[in-house]
Parts: C-alpha cells; sequence; structure tokens
C-alpha cells in the first residue's frame, strides 16, 4: 500500500469516526418505537431535544451560536460581521415517520467536515457557519421551510401568525411555548447579506446516483412545486338508511379526483400525489359532510405544472358537480422553479474533480435535478447557493426506508470539505 492511499484511508477513517459518533447520538432523537420513523415536529420536545444536540455539537467545537429571530440555529467559526461567509447545514425536523437521513445528514456533515478541515490544518480566511434551519419539513403548520421563508422575506409576518397546526395551536402560540418570541420573527437582510455562498448537503430523493455508480452529486435546479387544497363539502347523512341516489357524498369526488391526479401526472411526466386528508365527521356509519385533500405536484417546468394542476382541479369540479358537492380550490404554498447559479454550482464541480495531493475527492459529480424543495432553494433569490446529494440505494425517502451507506455518508463529508475549503480557505 502506497503512502498516498495510508494517508488517505487515514483521512478516511477519522472523518467516518467523527460522523459516526455525532449520528448515533442523535439517531435516536423523536424515533417513534412502534412506526420505526422520525416524528421531530416544528416547536415540540423532539425538536428541542434536536435543538439542544446542535448546541451542544457548536460548543464543543467552540463555535459561536446564535439563534436568529425566526428561530434558526447558526453556530461560527470566525467573526459573522466580517461578511462573505461560506455556509454550510440543513434541518432537523422530519415529516410524520419520515427517514433519519432527510435534514439530519446535512447537519451532521457540516460539523464533520469542519473536523476534517481542522484535521488538514485548514486556514480559514472567510467567517464559516453551520445553520440548523426551522421548520422545513412543514410537517406540523402545513408549510415547508418557515425559517428560511421568514429569513428570505418570502412569509410575511401576517401569513406566518395565521399559521395553526392539527390542533388548533398557532405558529406563535407553539413558538412562545417553547420559550422563543413570536413578535421578532420576520426578515433578515441582514444576515443574509453576510453570506457570500450556502451549500446544502442532502440524501438524494431518488436513485439517480444509485443507477448511475456514483456516491456524491450535484445539484442543477429545483422543480416547480406548490401544495392545494381541496375542500369538497357534501351532506352528512347516515351511512345505513340513506340511499345511494339520495347520496350528496364528497368521498367520491375526491376518490375520482385522486385518479385524475396520477393520470394528468402520468400523461405529463409530471408528479402529484394527495397524501394527506381530512374528513367531517369522520365515524364509520355516517357519510361525511366534508372530505379535506391535500394534493402536492410537481414537474420540470412551469408550464407543466400548471397544464398538471389546471387538469386536476378542472376533473375534480367535473366530479363535485356529477354528485352535487361544493368545491374549493386554495393554493396554500407555491415555489417556483430553482436554478441554482451556475458560476456556484461549476465550481463546486470543479473542487470535487480536481483531485488534490489526496485531499480533493476526486470524484465523476453528475449534475441532477430534483422534485424536492429545500432551504436552499428558499435562499436562491437572496444568495448564492448550491446543493449536494449523497446516494441513496432504496431511492426512497420521507420514510423509515430511507437510506445512504456509510461509506457514501463518509464520502459526502470529504466532498463538502474540500468545497468548503475551496471556498472558505482561498
Amino acid at each position: 500500500m502506497g503512502p498516498e492511499r495510508s494517508r488517505r484511508q487515514a483521512a478516511d477513517g477519522l472523518t467516518g469516526s467523527s460522523f459516526l459518533s455525532m449520528w448515533r447520538e442523535l439517531e435516536a432523537i423523536g424515533r417513534h418505537p412502534g412506526a420505526g420513523g422520525y416524528r421531530r415536529f416544528a416547536w415540540t420536545g423532539a425538536d428541542a431535544d434536536c435543538r439542544d444536540w446542535f448546541r451542544g455539537e457548536a460548543e464543543a467545537r467552540g463555535l459561536l451560536l446564535e439563534l436568529d429571530r425566526n428561530g434558526n440555529q447558526w453556530a461560527w467559526l470566525g467573526d459573522p460581521s466580517a461578511g462573505d461567509a461560506v455556509v454550510t447545514g440543513s434541518h432537523l425536523d422530519s415529516v410524520p415517520d419520515g427517514g433519519a437521513f432527510d435534514g439530519p445528514l446535512g447537519v451532521v456533515s457540516s460539523f464533520a467536515a469542519l473536523d476534517e478541515l481542522r484535521g488538514r490544518n485548514a486556514r480559514f480566511t472567510k467567517p464559516l457557519a453551520i445553520v440548523n434551519f426551522g421548520d422545513e419539513e412543514g410537517a406540523r403548520f402545513g408549510l415547508a421551510c418557515v425559517g428560511s421563508r421568514l429569513t428570505a422575506g418570502e412569509l410575511t409576518v401576517e401569513q406566518a401568525h395565521r399559521l395553526t397546526d392539527a390542533d388548533g395551536i398557532t405558529l406563535p402560540q407553539a413558538m412562545e411555548a417553547a420559550g422563543h418570541d413570536p413578535d421578532a420573527i420576520g426578515p433578515d437582510p441582514e444576515r443574509l447579506a453576510r453570506i457570500g455562498a450556502f451549500v446544502e448537503l442532502h440524501v438524494e430523493q431518488g436513485r439517480a446516483l444509485d443507477l448511475s455508480g456514483d456516491q456524491v452529486g450535484v445539484a442543477s435546479a429545483i422543480w416547480p412545486h406548490g401544495r392545494w387544497r381541496f375542500d369538497f363539502r357534501g351532506e352528512a347523512n347516515h351511512a345505513g338508511t340513506t340511499r345511494l341516489v339520495d347520496r350528496r357524498d364528497p368521498m367520491l369526488s375526491y376518490a375520482e379526483t385522486v385518479l385524475a391526479a396520477r393520470r394528468e401526472a402520468q400523461l405529463a411526466g409530471a408528479v402529484a400525489t394527495f397524501g394527506k386528508i381530512s374528513v367531517e365527521p369522520n365515524g364509520v356509519n355516517a357519510i361525511p359532510s366534508l372530505v379535506r385533500g391535500w394534493l402536492d405536484s410537481r414537474a420540470a417546468d412551469q408550464a407543466t405544472l400548471d397544464m398538471v394542476v389546471h387538469g386536476i382541479e378542472k376533473a375534480a369540479r367535473e366530479y363535485a358537480d356529477a354528485h352535487g358537492i361544493h368545491l374549493d380550490v386554495v393554493r396554500e404554498s407555491f415555489t417556483p422553479v430553482v436554478e441554482f447559479e451556475h458560476a456556484l454550482r461549476d465550481e463546486i464541480a470543479r473542487l470535487l474533480g480536481k483531485g488534490d495531493g489526496g485531499k480533493g475527492a476526486h470524484l465523476n459529480v453528475p449534475v441532477l435535478g430534483t422534485g424536492a424543495g429545500h432551504d436552499a432553494g428558499i435562499l436562491s433569490g437572496s444568495i448564492p447557493t448550491a446543493m449536494l446529494f449523497v446516494r441513496n440505494p432504496t431511492g426512497v425517502s420521507h420514510s423509515p426506508a430511507e437510506y445512504a451507506a456509510e461509506d457514501d455518508c463518509v464520502a459526502g463529508v470529504t466532498a463538502l470539505a474540500d468545497v468548503l475549503e475551496g471556498l472558505a480557505c482561498k
């Protein structure tokens, strides 16, 4: 074994040890013993435990910890006010019964990448920060990327104060109960002005890297995507005594709309999913008076997405009219296509592909798009952003089956360290 390979294996061993020790400490937090998935919802006990973990890792490395006005955590190496900072990180919250890697992989890898750079004796010429964005998944209040949207001014204070969870608790009430001042939330342009580049590492939510045989990839764009609420209102009645011809059953219109969504998406090469439903009065022996379903739809371009959603709504209205049902459709959130800045993306690809004396990852770095939304996408309108993806052999996400192998995680950490070194240690 040559000295170059020996040094590389030793570095991988240290990086893997740093990553795994943090991963094992974090992985039990918020995990449901029955379902096996994670329930790390914003401003809950599990969320507080994740924040405590982040605080501990920052303090252990001597980083300056900040909690911003919107509840996002920042761990700084160097003077934040110096400007042109390089920031990395992701989020720690989850969807209901989500997987372990979506979000946390990026945060853990950020701390491990810093450890790797310190092991290289890297000399930072720019401030470096690791961030944990709050409420990225939107599992509790129904809107994704609340922390980054507020920071970027894409969510107004008034809109944020109207967000409620399934129990009727408003976002301000939840934040206040968790010890955060809800009156402080709002745009944070001064903080964003400090940042020269934000790089988010994330597990791939798909199988492109697995199919290509690559461990790490670079994001090209995020598909436009949104969430629409369909309210089908009928008439509550007795399930056993009401003749079929006399019923105004909104469940029929909803069910037909679910099938229409699949057809429209398949024809257009897009995706459309009704993944959440609320029924009133929700009785086994009662015909519903209201069926409320939430549509998530995404496509490679805006015209295709518009066509799919229009087709679904048109079909839903036809079904509703046929059954005597009143239908309201409300767009609850929308994110246009995000083209990550080409200059930063190309620089990252160069840094990962160059191979510099045993430190660079010397990777083949495919560039791929994604249908999943991220904080990096929200911030892209305000600052230069980019994303790295780590291979997911299952292709599954938002599920306990989500997975990334240890060697791929280590490769991701090393790739992120190479990127940060190239950007912050010039």
